[in-house]
């Protein structure tokens, strides 16, 4: 089993615009549904926090074996990450997708976003100090990726 990298440091902010603008769907203390930045897409999570074991169809998690941005709402939802209002509610409506395709590079898509924060007086200390504490509590978990979503909750989602 994968246990989870640590994601790039936008993926924090892209979850926490996720939680800020009432994208996380809380269907238990373990299952959720994340919509996307532009709605094309839903993903589906479920976390174990205790046996540390996860699921989540977005790309991050699947593909690049990291914590995926709906993992992290999810946790943020749950009061286990950390959320920071004042600095999730100006990047609710950021384009997170068409902005990682027209960027191609994290570094520039955080640029953008910095700039938006800054509009609205919060500085970039602010904003990578907030990254950091939860970088620092999510490093804590050793989570390990599930390839499956467990056959229970797969019934109740269809059910």
């Amino acid at each position: 089993m994968v246990v989870l990298r640590l994601p790039p440091k936008i993926k924090v902010l892209e979850a926490l615009s996720a939680v800020c603008g009432g994208r996380v769907r809380r269907l238990s203390n373990r299952l959720a549904r994340v919509v996307s930045s532009d709605g094309s897409r839903e993903y589906t999570v479920y976390l174990d926090i205790v046996g540390e074991e996860v699921y989540s169809d977005d790309n991050g998690t699947r593909y690049r074996n990291y914590v995926g941005y709906p993992i992290i709402a999810f946790m943020m939802e749950l009061g286990i990450l950390p959320k920071n209002e004042a600095i999730g509610k100006p990047i609710v409506n950021v384009p997170w997708r068409k902005l990682n395709e027209q960027y191609k590079s994290y570094e520039l898509v955080m640029k953008h976003v910095l700039s938006i924060l800054q509009e609205h007086g919060i500085r970039p200390g602010e904003v990578y100090a907030y990254i950091s504490q939860v970088m620092a509590k999510l490093s804590k978990y050793r989570l390990k990726k599930l390839e499956n979503m467990p056959t229970t909750l797969r019934e109740t989602l269809q059910g």
